[in-house]
């Protein structure tokens, strides 16, 4: 919330990131003071993973938690949670999974004005830990402003046990800082958009870490779930400093929103950006060769055919993607040329 010099920022209090760390979720509530009656909104595998073990550790200290099952990110679910966590009177919301359910608790938790902890199972996205809610509503996913997790607790035994698609998907959500903060330096010098050096800043020093380190993100191996985890937790904090999402979503998400909207077939959420942001690159005039690079050593979609999407819908994508968030400003301006559109993803090898 911004009002003149006034600015009210959300962070998490506690974020805990390690082995075995889901163990101390007693801990944390017991922190933050959060001791009745919690709903635990996962999904039916993550239940099995993790979302059972959470309410029995609850329960065993007297929560008297309650598990629900949710299927997909859309208003509907936020508000059969919101009703049932009426019923139970429950003081805080859980969310346990690699994202759907965690945006559900999200939402859910704001509009009832209640707490909510981010309990990941993957890392494929900053979802895990940000201010913002991807809900599907009237067919159309939107990014919706919620509060921030009071509290992330992310079990890297727990995300490594997860596809490696997921954490290679997560790197590109990240690696999608470049693109998006120079869109929003561009909207800056070009619409007198407010800017924060510090989010900025924050944004490209975890896409750069995260890029400095693609020869060390593997499959099954903790530490990368570590380096993955850290820098989306960064990538959170960034938009939390920044009061909007600005610092880690431009063009290039706009581009994987339009994906989206116009191609019967989706990748994931994370892929599609990582894809996105080496175009946007290449509009921007930077090392997008850099950024293919990196996608391709961490094992990340770089082309259509890798996405699984056809080259046709991807060259529909780039023409419409300026129509996604009007009001943001990026590199797309009032739209790409289908003779601009074609060139850009030939040029970068995104379809042959």
């Amino acid at each position: 919330m911004q009002d003149g010099m006034k600015k009210w920022m959300q962070l998490p209090r506690d974020v805990l990131v390690g082995h075995d760390v889901i163990y101390d979720i007693k801990d944390v509530c017991k922190d933050l003071k959060l001791i009745k009656d919690p709903i635990i909104v996962t999904g039916i595998t993550t239940k099995k993973v993790a979302g059972d073990i959470v309410c029995d550790l609850l329960n065993d200290c007297g929560q008297n938690a309650k598990v629900m099952v949710s299927t997909a990110a859309s208003m509907d679910e936020v508000e059969r949670v919101k009703t049932e966590a009426l019923k139970h009177n429950s003081s805080y919301l859980i969310g346990v999974g690699s994202g759907k359910s965690i945006d559900v608790a999200k939402l859910a938790a704001t509009q009832l004005d209640v707490p909510f902890i981010s309990v990941p199972t993957a890392a494929s996205h900053d979802g895990i830990v940000s201010s913002r809610a991807s809900i599907r509503c009237n067919g159309k996913t939107s990014s919706i402003e919620a509060n921030a997790p009071m509290a992330v607790v992310a079990d890297t035994a727990i995300i490594a046990k997860a596809p490696f698609r997921l954490l290679a998907a997560g790197c590109g959500d990240i690696i999608s800082n470049y693109t998006a903060v120079r869109d929003w330096e561009l909207a800056h010098r070009l619409t007198n958009e407010p800017f924060s050096e510090y989010a900025a800043a924050l944004s490209r020093m975890t896409a750069k870490i995260l890029i400095d380190s693609a020869d060390s993100i593997k499959p099954d191996l903790e530490s990368s779930v570590r380096i993955v985890v850290k820098a989306l937790v960064s990538s959170g904090v960034a938009m939390s400093i920044a009061g909007s999402s600005r610092p880690a979503s431009g063009s290039e998400h706009m581009f994987s929103h339009a994906l989206d909207m116009v191609s019967p077939k989706h990748a994931l959420h994370g892929e599609q950006c990582g894809v996105g942001t080496i175009m946007m690159m290449y509009l921007h005039g930077g090392d997008w060769k850099k950024i293919k690079e990196c996608l391709e050593v961490i094992g990340a979609p770089t082309t259509a055919e890798e996405l699984g999407i056809e080259d046709r819908y991807i060259l529909e994508a780039l023409l419409v993607a300026h129509t996604i968030r009007p009001e943001r400003y990026t590199i797309l301006g009032t739209g790409l040329t289908p003779a601009a559109a074609e060139k850009v993803a030939r040029i970068t090898k995104v379809i042959l």
